[in-house]
Order: C-alpha cells, then structure tokens, then sequence
C-alpha cells in the first residue's frame, strides 16, 4: 500500500489550493424548496418519486467537507425529512469521492478554544439525527470525514473502486466526528486501532468482509443500486421503518438486556399503529398492504 501520510498531506495542499478558487454552484433544490445550493445537489429519485438523492458537490476539492458544505447538507436532511413524500435518502458524492476529507483550510487555523466555544463539527450531527433511513453511496475516497460520514448513515453500499480510511494521524490530530467510536463498534477493536494508527485505507470488498459496508457493486451503478434499496424501503410503512431504525441503533448504545427491553417495547408500540394492523390483516387475506404511515 502506498505511503498514507504522503498520499493524504498531497491531497490536503490540492484542498487547500482547490478550495481557494472554487467556483459557486447553484443547484435548485428539487421539491418545493426554493434553496439555492453551493455545495450539494439535490434531486428526487425512483419510479416513486420518494426516495431523495443529496450529491455532494465540490469536485475540485475532492468533496471537501466545509462548514458551509456541511450547513447545506444539514438543511437538506431537515428538508426531506419532513416532507412525507419521501421514504429514504441517498447520499453520494462523485466517482473519484464520497468525501476525500474534512476541509484542512477551514480548520488548520483553529484553537482548542475556539473548537469548544464554537463546538466544532456540532453541523455534522444532523446525518445521525435524521429519522429517515440515509443511504451512503459511496464511490472512490472516502477519508477522515468522508468515512465518518459515510458511517453516521444507516446503511453503506460501496462501489468496487472505493476507499476508506481514518488518516488525520498523518496531520498530527485524530477523528473527531465518530472515526474512533463508531469504525470501533462495527469492524472491531483490533482493525479500528489498526486503521487509525497508521492512516491506512481499505478497498471495497475488505470493508463489506468487516461489515462496513453491507454491498459491492461496480461504481457506474452504484447510485442506481442506492437508489433501488430506499424504494424498497420505501414499500413499507414509513412509521414503522423509522421505529425499526430506532430500534437497530440502540443496539450500539445500550447492553444487551436494555436493547432487548427497548425493541420489545417497541415492538408492542406497533400494536397501536394502523399500519401495523393493515400489514397483518393484508398478510392473512393474501393481498398487499395498504399503509397509510399512521
């Protein structure tokens, strides 16, 4: 594997000079709102129409994650998670990357101070928060914030040329949005502290091996694929999908016996929904269901 310091402290002086002269970029966003975004698109996929796709969009910086990026993104998700047209989201970035990094020109001036007083990266929790299901589709780099990004989403589909890594050892700092918690709870104690002690990447197929991403596809159909998964979800009863999400994450901040608490309580919960009734109504008269999300 090349050297990761050399790799990564090359691309972070591209960032820097990219990002001095990166043009503005309008994209309308494509419901109702009339947003106009510099740093991402957005679009509204599926033979439904319900399933919403956030690009990110600053191909000279590699995806670069800004703050102003980062704003947009989060205003993006508050957008579509209200609007009950849409079941699931995908976000993507381009073919060369998810997200090559936080953006190191943003941040190579910042104090301890100013990183508590501003509490630093605070835009970032929206992708956890949101309650709709995000899918990350990610092709090429996904790096330092682009990984832990990818990881704040609910489910991973990789395409066969992707990369992902927790570098910023090699600037003399360490993850600070998840990389740490987060790659920890999914690959392992042994291969996290691997990854982000020596900055090391791993390619697609060793990252859907340890469980980081749950599919491999080739990168030309890899958004199509994302996009396929959130109509499926989108088939189901959007209450009870968000109760399920809810439920699966506990699992990783709970013990056993208060996640099993947790997801039996929730599980009784859907006995009050409508939907729950209509789908095993419609299991037993052999039909399919109607839910109408209540």
């Amino acid at each position: 594997m090349a050297n990761i310091a050399k790799i990564f402290a090359t691309r972070a002086q591209g960032v820097l000079q990219a990002a001095a002269r990166q043009p503005q970029v309008a994209t309308r966003f494509s419901s109702s709102s009339t947003n106009n975004w510099e740093y991402i698109k957005t679009e509204v996929a599926g033979e439904g129409k319900n399933v919403a796709v956030i690009t990110l969009n600053r191909p000279k910086a590699l995806n670069a994650l800004c703050n102003g990026l980062m704003k947009e993104l989060s205003t993006a998700l508050q957008q579509f998670s209200k609007d009950q047209s849409i079941a699931a989201i995908v976000l993507t970035g381009s073919e060369k990357a998810f997200a090559a990094g936080a953006d190191i020109k943003e941040m190579v001036g910042n104090t301890y101070s100013q990183c508590i007083q501003g509490n630093f990266l605070n835009d970032w929790t929206e992708v956890a928060r949101t309650q709709k299901p995000i899918i990350a589709a990610v092709n090429g780099y996904a790096l330092g914030g682009g990984c832990e990004l990818a990881m704040m989403c609910d489910i991973i589909y990789a395409g066969d040329k992707a990369k992902f890594g927790q570098p910023e050892i090699a600037l003399g700092t360490i993850p600070g949005a998840g990389g740490t918690q987060r790659l920890t709870r999914v690959v392992g104690k042994s291969k996290a502290m691997e990854m982000c002690l020596t900055g090391n990447m791993i390619g697609a197929q060793e990252a859907e091996k340890l469980g980081l991403a749950s599919k491999v596809v080739p990168a030309d159909q890899l958004l199509g694929e994302a996009v396929k998964l959130g109509e499926k979800i989108g088939t189901h009863s959007n209450l009870i999908v968000q109760l399920c999400k809810e439920s699966v994450n506990t699992a990783y901040e709970t013990t056993l016996q208060e996640g099993l608490k947790f997801e039996r309580r929730t599980f009784h919960a859907t006995f009050s929904t409508a939907d729950r009734k209509e789908g095993m109504t419609a299991f037993a008269e052999k039909r399919p269901a109607k839910f109408t999300n209540e």
